[in-house]
């Protein structure tokens, strides 16, 4: 294993990875709180047109050129996403939608009029739709660390500002802040990150890049801060392990293990997260359901005693289970009952309400002590 870590392109796959999942799961973060989950994904397929472009253009398959044309080609596709939604009734999905699909489109019609063209050239651009991260080179990484420090310090240094048009856009305006230049720096700031991911992950993966690391941290708080450092932290973390497995397993491509890296943090904290986890819910609801079930006993055992003279009156547990309509172990509900001080058990085995239990049973009861 520590043999495995010293590999160079190992290193370098990783490297990239983590930076890759250190800047797209901040930015997520924004593109998820807004509710434009699809923004992502309709940019990175947007660059592919770009990136053919670039490469008919220049007859370069130089990743400067080919990413320069991704990102020329975001931009615009951006620029028509927020055109759409500004000066249509088409809603920001639909806007993405119909921008997502028509700019793959054409870059799938121009990648396969570029294969089908006798240039020897052309061989590899298709690695831009999933990706080919153990293509990665050191200037790769170098140029990405650069990229992802630079939108992190722009993040850092108009995060109040961000942060405050995410939330709530009307205030903001009313301050003086700009909605159309917040959109452009975050939506500017993702182009930066997609094209960054493109050559690790492809078009195609991109947008869980961005979306899966927002949505894991989503479920552990509701603090921004905390939730784009967990964000952030997901995203490396999925992009080392991605990166070791593929290397350990034999032709295991590297971009989609880190998507299920992704996928699988994703599934571990929808089940698990204390608060929004299913197994959270499923606590609460069965707490809820006993503690419910409880008091219902309690009110039967009240009525029950209502029915005598004689007050305290004791009852067995089949007297008690024939009244009871809720199904379950009565013994159980009973010991609970009598732990928390509301029933006792006299010599003769009998159950009966403690002077606690009834004051407790005629405060269900909306305070009357009389019969309903």
């Amino acid at each position: 294993m520590l043999e495995l870590l010293q590999d160079f392109t190992l290193q370098t796959v990783a490297s990239g990875a983590a930076l890759l999942g250190l800047l797209s799961g901040a930015l997520g973060s924004f593109a998820l709180l807004r509710k434009q989950s699809l923004l992502g994904d309709s940019i990175s397929h947007a660059a592919l047109p770009g990136i053919v472009l670039a490469f008919i253009i220049t007859g370069s398959k130089s990743s400067l050129v080919l990413l320069l044309g991704a990102a020329f080609a975001g931009w615009i596709g951006t620029w028509l996403i927020l055109s759409i939604i500004r000066n249509t009734r088409l809603t920001s999905d639909g806007a993405q939608g119909v921008i997502l699909s028509v700019f793959f489109g054409i870059g799938l019609l121009l990648l396969t009029y570029v294969q089908s063209q006798p240039n020897a050239a052309q061989a590899g651009l298709d690695k831009y739709l999933f990706g080919q991260a153990a293509a990665l080179l050191p200037e790769d990484v170098l140029s990405s660390g650069i990229l992802s420090i630079l939108s992190l310090l722009i993040l850092f240094f108009l995060w109040k500002e961000i942060k405050l048009m995410t939330f709530d856009p009307v205030y903001g305006e009313s301050l003086g802040f700009s909605s159309k230049v917040t959109d452009f720096v975050i939506t500017g700031l993702i182009v930066i990150a997609i094209v960054t991911g493109l050559q690790t992950v492809g078009v195609i993966l991109m947008s869980s890049m961005l979306i899966a690391p927002a949505a894991a941290a989503r479920q552990w708080t509701d603090r921004l801060g905390v939730m784009v450092i967990l964000s952030s932290l997901f995203g490396s973390v999925a992009g080392v392990a991605g990166a070791i497995l593929s290397s350990i397993i034999p032709n295991l491509p590297t971009g989609p293990t880190i998507v299920l890296c992704l996928t699988f943090l994703v599934c571990v904290s929808l089940f698990l997260a204390p608060n929004r986890g299913i197994l959270s819910q499923m606590i609460k609801r069965f707490n809820n359901r006993y503690a419910f079930s409880l008091q219902k006993l309690l009110m039967e055992l009240y009525y029950l005693e209502k029915d005598h003279d004689e007050v305290p009156a004791g009852h067995d547990k089949k007297t008690i289970s024939l009244i009871r309509e809720r199904k379950g172990s009565i013994t159980v509900a009973l010991n609970t009952l009598l732990s928390r001080g509301l029933v006792e058990r006299t010599r003769d085995g009998l159950w009966r309400l403690t002077d606690r239990g009834r004051k407790e049973a005629v405060s269900l009861n909306g305070g009357a002590s009389h019969d309903i």
